[in-house]
């Protein structure tokens, strides 16, 4: 354990992580996952410190400890008052944005805990059901089809991100959703510039979004369908009071949150790994049966959401060779958790798709616990699909530029991703 001198120094002189460091499993926690204590560090872009967990055994943990919640309004005793890292990362995502609207995505389901959030997920964790997801595979492989015939017929040439990646899960979850086909591109596009592109028309879409929104909910009250706000509104318990139009609303932008752009931006990292491993990428296409093994393999290998939610101590109680103090601030390192040696050995920084797994998922790519993500079988769903499409059936994706000229972005709290990713199919 450390002295109480080590563990003020390392109060008061954080670890200032930078982007290069949260991203790179190798290099960026070899240090930090070797400490007794969970370090102190401040995000990349951030100004408060948070305790950093990355073990896999620890996430794992911390995930699942009831001592660590993500409402910290519910801390027992006196409020908290200075602001923390979640609402730095809050305001960051609402800038600009119209504060009326905010609301409709800053209710997101990973910052409640317990019953609150039970009430809250319920619903549509009985809508979301392994019959509607495995009725979307058509959908997704003709859309998948479309956007790589679209390409061919072009020259073969394609930004992979912006131009397959991003309309695949944006058609994806417009047809979850239930939007007409009427009014798909349009919707699509208000999607395509709330969640993607520089932002500068982020607050028009999302008063667009939510306004088409409530339209279509009262269609759906009217003449009920097969999509997911019909289930929604048909679905409450008679001991359970019925979804609000703001309920569905926040919702929607639920799906349009978790399932547009990290999803987007998974399939072409996952991309960018393969190219990177082109002898894993030869393995997969001489071997589709090892498909089922990549999939889950590149899911940890990539995992792209590298920082979890914020949670806080409700009480004194020591973690993972830490004394935590009520209030205190931890976070998750999801891609460290998930590259950390001490659960894969040796091999643990490689990329192995014929890598197998125990019971469960055998990462954290989609969470832990009560939060576990509810899009993890979608979202297996058309990596499948994909890869299928990209490496199995086709030998011949290659970069169109050289691997040095790949442009990335730093997202507050988390490392680069990328900003486009030219190919040649």
């Amino acid at each position: 354990m450390t002295s109480q001198d080590e563990t003020a120094t390392t109060l008061t002189n954080p670890v200032h992580l930078t982007p290069e460091q949260v991203e790179d499993p190798v290099r960026g926690y070899a240090d930090l996952r070797t400490r007794d204590e969970l370090p102190h560090v401040v995000l990349p872009g951030l100004h408060t410190p948070v305790r950093l967990v990355t073990r896999y055994a620890d996430v794992k943990a911390a995930l699942t400890e009831p001592r660590l919640i993500r409402d910290r309004t519910r801390i027992p005793g006196p409020p908290a008052e200075a602001s923390d890292a979640q609402d730095e990362l809050m305001e960051a995502a609402s800038a600009g944005l119209p504060a009326e609207y905010v609301k409709y995505f800053a209710g997101h389901l990973a910052l409640f805990d317990g019953d609150e959030h039970a009430r809250r997920r319920a619903p549509l964790t009985r809508a979301f059901t392994a019959r509607r997801i495995a009725a979307l595979r058509d959908f997704v492989e003709r859309t998948a089809d479309a956007l790589i015939a679209e390409a061919d017929a072009s020259g073969g040439g394609t930004d992979l991100l912006g131009e397959f990646a991003y309309p695949l899960a944006t058609q994806v979850i417009c047809e979850l959703i239930g939007v007409d086909e009427r009014d798909r591109d349009q919707v699509c596009s208000w999607m395509r510039d709330f969640a993607f592109g520089d932002g500068s028309r982020a607050g028009e879409a999302l008063v667009a979004l939510v306004e088409h929104t409530r339209e279509l909910i009262a269609r759906r009250r009217a003449e009920p369908t097969g999509d997911l706000i019909s289930a929604l509104l048909q679905g409450a318990r008679d001991d359970e009071d019925p979804l609000t139009e703001d309920d569905l609303i926040g919702i929607v932008f639920l799906l349009i949150n978790t399932g547009i752009t990290p999803p987007a931006l998974f399939l072409a990292h996952a991309a960018l790994a393969l190219l990177d491993h082109p002898e894993q990428a030869a393995r997969l296409h001489a071997d589709p049966a090892l498909l089922p093994r990549a999939v889950p393999e590149l899911l940890r290998y990539v995992s792209i959401v590298r920082v979890g939610a914020t949670l806080y101590a409700t009480e004194d109680f020591d973690f993972a060779g830490t004394a935590l103090r009520r209030g205190e601030a931890v976070t998750v390192a999801l891609l460290a958790a998930d590259h950390d040696p001490g659960e894969f050995g040796a091999e643990a920084e490689h990329l192995e798709i014929s890598r197998e797994f125990g019971r469960g998922d055998g990462h954290v790519a989609f969470g832990h616990g009560a939060h576990y993500c509810i899009g993890a079988a979608l979202g297996r769903l058309i990596t499948t699909v994909v890869l299928d499409r990209l490496f199995v059936r086709r030998a011949t994706l290659r970069l169109a530029v050289t691997r040095p000229a790949l442009e990335f972005a730093h997202w507050p709290g988390d490392g680069f991703h990328l900003l486009r990713l030219p190919v040649h199919l």
